[in-house]
């Protein structure tokens, strides 16, 4: 069977599926499912046969996990959703995260307020997972603009890293049981203290898995001008670790700014990453013309990526899991924005064309290859 690209796009108003043949000419729109609800995190499980999940958070009918068997024609609830103890105190807002865990149906869920659940059957029930969600720092975490959230999840054979918001960057070596913080060179621009142990404000982890060690974060930088408690922090918002997050560099020099979302790595070359810079106040593109910056050395120097995308007056945001890309010979990436675009980067970002243009705000987008 011929591969089939399917993006997954959540947005404020309900979650759609875009599918094109490999060769990616032209894609069909299909959705919104759970209209009208907000989706902040997919997940394309190609595993057996592949399924689509995406969460549905309803302000007044609660969380909703929803799965397609069938390559995002249609989608079912799930049997249940992750919750917290009726006896825990704290309540579900949000699902940040899906990805896969270890067994053959399972997931792994982090959520708002910041925790972290598996399913062993496909999402169909759940558990907490206590070593980190019971964590002694867990009730002293502050939730940043976004809310208290888990957002990212990275599974590394025993090792799993995740990025808190604000807890900062925790890390497990035992599959999962227990986690300690692993924020040496992570700086914090709103605390007195500029290097905490935790409270970090991180704003994305992704890693490659033939590079064993390394691991790229875009945390909250834009600290350079500080006057406060602490001083100024220059270039702590764009890191790399060599050494599997036990301790961080800063990549952040040569950007037109150190703040932004997303980081992603692509899929053929642990040294090529990419970040979208932006304006730390306003959370918009640098001189609102937008562009992606793409470094093919690891992150020690940049260089801008945006042909084909607006050359002035763009006012958007892109959100920490709205930029993706494929795994395909001649790989793509997916840019979603807050105003509605989804972006397609040929020949690893060098070519930008819209692929729509007129969509709800989008929170994520995930792209899978499947046969």
């Amino acid at each position: 069977m011929a591969k089939r690209v399917v993006i997954c796009i959540g947005t404020r108003k309900g979650f759609f599926v875009a599918e094109a043949a490999s060769s990616r000419k032209k894609f069909e729109l299909r959705g919104p499912f759970g209209p009208g609800v907000a989706v902040y995190s997919t997940l394309v499980d190609t595993r057996g046969t592949p399924r689509i999940f995406a969460s549905s958070c309803s302000p007044w009918f609660g969380m909703k996990m929803l799965v397609s068997k069938d390559m995002g024609h249609t989608f079912k609830e799930t049997k249940s959703a992750p919750a917290f103890p009726k006896d825990d105190g704290r309540a579900l807002a949000n699902v940040w995260a899906l990805e896969t865990g270890p067994g053959k149906r399972e997931i792994w869920a982090g959520v708002e307020p910041a925790a972290l659940f598996r399913s062993p059957d496909g999402g169909d029930t759940w558990e907490m997972m206590p070593g980190i969600s019971n964590h002694p720092h867990a009730r002293k975490w502050q939730p940043g603009a976004g809310g208290m959230c888990m957002h990212t999840v990275v599974r590394d054979g025993k090792r799993v890293h995740l990025g808190i918001s604000t807890g900062g960057h925790y890390i497990s070596e035992d599959g999962g049981e227990t986690f300690a913080p692993s924020n040496t060179g992570v700086g914090a621009g709103f605390a007195p203290d500029p290097y905490p142990e935790f409270g970090q404000c991180v704003h994305k982890i992704a890693r490659h898995p033939d590079a064993p060690g390394r691991l790229y974060m875009q945390n909250h930088g834009g600290w350079a001008e500080w006057g406060g408690p602490g001083g100024p922090r220059p270039d702590i918002g764009v890191l790399r670790s060599d050494d599997h997050g036990k301790s961080w560099r800063s990549i952040a020099k040569g950007l037109p700014s150190d703040f932004g979302f997303p980081i992603v790595v692509h899929p053929d070359d642990p040294d090529t990453v990419y970040v979208v810079p932006l304006v730390p106040m306003t959370r918009t593109c640098p001189d609102a013309a937008p562009a992606v910056w793409r470094s093919t050395n690891g992150g020690e120097s940049w260089k801008p990526l945006k042909r084909g995308l607006p050359k002035k007056d763009a006012f958007f945001t892109v959100q920490r899991d709205a930029m993706t890309i494929d795994d395909l010979r001649d790989p793509a990436l997916y840019l979603g924005t807050t105003t509605g675009q989804l972006w397609i980067g040929r020949e690893g970002g060098e070519q930008w064309e819209p692929l729509f243009d007129s969509l709800p705000p989008i929170h994520c987008v995930k792209v899978g290859v499947i046969e």
